[in-house]
C-alpha cells in the first residue's frame, strides 16, 4: 500500500468490506486533483482504432504484399513479425519515421495514410470515436478529479473526449515542449503522450525506441510519478521498458496505486504491483472502470456537505454577491468550504509527527494535501473578494477566524514544522483576500486581513499578534521542506522557496478574475510588500520580519527610483487608503519608518538577484 507519510487516501483493509473500486473512489474523491492517470493501449480498443504497433504491423504488411505481388501470403507473413521481415529486406531500423518514408514518402499522402487509421471516414462518424471510458474520463476532468494523464496511444480520443465537454488540454507529445509547458498546476488537465501523437513522427514504438526515454520527458515522468496517486489502465508492462523503469524507480508512494487488469497479468505488471503493493482492480474493461469511477464519485457527492462542484460554487457565490436577499446562501456557501477544510485538517489526514529521516516526505505531502483541500474555498475567495465591494467582508475575515483556529489546540506530540504547517490553509486564505483586494484597487481591506484576527500559541506567554506576524509564510512553511517540495525547475533552489511556490499554487483561482500572468505577479508582489512594510510596525526586535519573497529581487524592488519600492514610497500621503483604514495606527511617520526598516532589513539581509 502507501507509505507510512502517505495522508488524505482511505485505508483499504484486506478481504474487507470495500472491494477495489469503492476504494478507489473514495480515494480520488477525498483527494481531488492528486491522482493522474497512466492509460494504455487497452482503453482505445473498444473505438476500433489501432494501437501504435498495430499500425506498424498493418504498414508492414502493405510495404510486403507491394514488394511481392505474387505471394499471396506476403501481408500476412511480414504481419506475423514485422521487425524480423523488416531487418530481413531493408538496411534502415523499423521505426514510425522510416516506415512512413517508406509507405508514403509525401506529407500529404502520409497524413492520408494516418487519417484512415486514427480518424473517422466520411459517412461513419460515429467510427474511431471516444469510448464510454474516454468521456468518463473527461467527466472526471471537469469535476476537477483528474488533472494529469499520461498516455502511451498515438490516438487523439482522450483530446476529443475532453473537447466534448468544453476543456482543451494541454497536450505534450514531444520532449521540446515540456520547456514551454504551462505549470501542471497552472493547466485545467495536461495530456502527455509518453509515445508521441500520430501525425508527429517523431514516435516511440519499437522495442529499441521503448528502451529509452529523451531527458526531459524523462524527469517530467518522474516529477509526476513522485508528486500524484496513480491508476493505471489497458497498460500491459510489456514492451515499455523505459517506462516500466520510471515506474519503479518511484519512492515510497503518498497515495496508494490503482492497477486496473483486465485479462493475462503479465511478469512485469504484477512486480510493479507488488513492488508498490498498488490495489489491483481484477477483471474490469476501461468502460466498466470509469463509468463506475465516475457513479460512484457522484455518489459520495450526494453524500457530503456541499454536493456541488468547485465551479459550480463559484457561479452561485458571484450570482449571490450583488444580492442582499442571498447573503446567507453566500455565507453558508464559503462557511460549508471551510468546514470541509477543517474536517481534513486532523493528525490522521495531516499528520504533525515524523522521523528525522520521513519529515520532508511527510512536510511535502501536508503542504499538497493543505492546498487541494483548500482549492474550492480558495476559488471562492479570489472571485469573491475581488468582485465584492466591501458588504461581505466580514465573511472573508470570518474564513480566516476559523482556518487560524485550527492551531487552537496543541497535540501530544509533535514535529514544530509539520505543527506550524496547520496554518498553512489560513496563510492560503489571507495571501487570496490579499491579492484580490490589490487587484480590485481596494487595498483598505488588507488593515483588516492583516492585522485580525489576533492569536498566540495557547497555554504560551506570548502576547497576541495579528496575521502580518504569524502568517508569515517564512514562518508557516519552513525553507529546508520548501526546498525539497519545491525545487527550481533546473534542479536548483530557489531564493525565496515559499513566495514563489504561493505565486504558481494560487495562480489558477485567480484566472477569471485577472487573466493577465504579469498583472497577477505584480499584484503578488505589491501584497508580500505591505504585508511587509506592516510586519516592520513593531518595537519587538523578534517579530520585525518581513515576508521575506521575490519583490526582494532588483527586477521587482527597483532601484535609482524606480520600482515597487518607489511607487510605494510616493504613494504615502495623509490619503494613503491603507492608512486611512487603520494600518499603521491611522500615523504617517510610523509607515515611513516601515518602510525605512524594511528597506534597511533588505539592503542586511535581503537577496536581491
Amino acid at each position: 500500500m502507501a507509505s507510512e507519510d502517505m495522508t488524505g487516501p482511505v485505508a483499504i483493509p484486506a478481504g474487507g468490506l470495500i472491494e477495489p473500486p469503492m476504494a478507489m473512489a473514495l480515494n480520488v474523491h477525498s483527494s481531488p486533483g492528486v491522482y493522474a492517470l497512466l492509460l494504455g493501449a487497452g482503453i482505445s480498443i473498444a473505438s476500433g482504432v489501432k494501437t501504435g504497433w498495430g499500425v506498424v504491423q498493418d504498414i508492414v504488411g502493405k510495404v510486403a504484399a507491394v514488394r511481392e505481388p505474387d505471394n499471396p501470403n506476403a501481408r500476412a507473413e511480414a504481419m506475423a513479425d514485422p521487425e524480423k521481415w523488416w531487418e530481413a529486406n531493408t538496411s534502415d531500423p523499423l521505426g514510425y519515421s522510416a516506415l512512413l518514408a517508406a509507405a508514403a514518402p509525401k506529407p500529404a499522402s502520409r497524413q492520408a495514410m494516418l487519417a484512415g487509421y486514427f480518424e473517422p471516414e466520411e459517412g461513419q462518424e460515429d467510427s474511431k470515436g471516444p469510448t464510454a471510458a474516454h468521456r468518463a474520463i473527461a467527466q472526471l476532468v471537469k469535476r476537477g478529479s483528474i488533472r494529469v494523464i499520461l498516455t502511451t496511444n498515438f490516438d487523439r480520443l482522450t483530446e476529443r473526449a475532453l473537447q466534448e465537454v468544453g476543456i482543451f488540454p494541454q497536450v505534450v507529445s514531444r520532449p521540446e515542449q515540456i520547456k514551454g509547458m504551462q505549470p501542471l498546476s497552472h493547466s485545467q488537465v495536461t495530456v502527455i503522450k509518453l509515445h508521441g501523437d500520430y501525425a508527429d513522427l517523431e514516435q516511440r514504438n519499437t522495442v529499441d525506441e521503448l528502451e529509452t526515454y529523451p531527458d526531459e520527458l524523462r524527469q517530467l515522468l518522474e516529477r509526476i510519478l513522485d508528486e500524484y496517486g496513480l491508476i493505471v489502465c489497458g497498460w500491459s508492462a510489456d514492451w515499455d521498458k523505459a517506462l516500466v523503469r520510471a515506474v519503479e524507480g518511484t519512492r515510497s508512494r503518498r497515495y496508494p496505486m490503482f492497477w486496473a487488469q483486465y485479462g493475462r497479468f503479465n511478469d512485469a505488471a504484477r512486480a510493479l504491483t507488488a513492488q508498490h503493493g498498488a490495489v489491483v482492480i481484477d477483471g474490469k474493461n476501461a468502460d466498466e472502470l470509469f463509468t463506475g469511477l465516475v457513479s460512484r464519485v457522484e455518489a459520495l457527492d450526494r453524500l457530503t456537505t456541499a454536493p456541488i462542484t468547485r465551479d459550480v460554487a463559484v457561479v452561485q457565490l458571484k450570482r449571490a454577491l450583488p444580492d442582499p436577499l442571498r447573503r446567507i446562501e453566500l455565507f453558508d456557501l464559503v462557511d460549508q468550504a471551510v468546514t470541509q477544510i477543517v474536517g481534513r485538517s486532523t493528525p490522521e489526514h495531516r499528520p504533525v509527527l515524523a522521523t528525522s529521516a520521513t519529515w520532508a516526505d511527510t512536510f511535502g505531502s501536508n503542504v499538497r494535501g493543505y492546498r487541494a483541500d483548500s482549492d474550492t474555498l480558495l476559488h471562492l475567495l479570489a472571485n469573491g473578494a475581488f468582485h465584492d465591494d466591501g458588504t461581505h467582508d466580514l465573511v472573508w475575515q470570518r474564513t480566516v477566524e476559523r482556518l487560524v483556529r485550527l492551531r487552537d489546540t496543541t497535540p501530544g506530540t509533535y514535529n514544530e514544522y509539520l505543527e506550524k504547517l496547520r496554518h498553512l490553509p489560513a496563510l492560503l486564505a489571507t495571501w487570496t483576500i490579499g491579492v484580490a483586494a490589490i487587484l480590485n484597487r481596494r487595498e483598505e481591506l488588507l488593515a483588516t486581513v492583516l492585522y485580525h484576527p489576533e492569536w498566540a500559541f495557547p497555554h504560551s506567554s506570548n502576547a497576541r499578534q495579528g496575521p502580518a506576524w504569524y502568517l508569515n509564510p517564512n514562518r508557516v512553511l519552513i525553507a529546508d521542506g520548501m526546498h525539497d517540495m519545491h525545487p527550481s525547475g533546473n534542479g536548483g533552489k530557489f531564493l525565496y522557496p515559499q513566495s514563489n511556490w504561493l505565486k504558481d499554487t494560487l495562480r489558477e483561482p485567480f484566472r477569471l478574475v485577472e487573466p493577465s500572468d504579469i498583472a497577477y505577479r505584480e499584484a503578488c508582489a505589491r501584497f508580500e510588500f505591505l504585508a511587509s512594510m506592516i510586519a516592520m510596525d513593531t518595537d519587538s526586535d523578534f517579530l520585525a520580519y518581513p515576508w521575506s519573497g521575490e519583490f526582494f529581487l532588483d527586477s521587482t524592488w527597483g532601484y535609482e527610483g524606480n520600482g515597487l519600492a518607489a511607487a510605494i514610497e510616493a504613494e504615502l500621503t495623509d490619503t494613503w487608503p491603507l492608512l486611512r483604514a487603520g494600518a499603521f495606527g491611522g500615523q504617517l511617520p510610523r509607515a515611513h519608518k516601515a518602510l525605512t526598516t524594511l528597506t534597511e532589513w533588505r539592503s542586511q539581509h535581503g537577496r536581491r538577484w
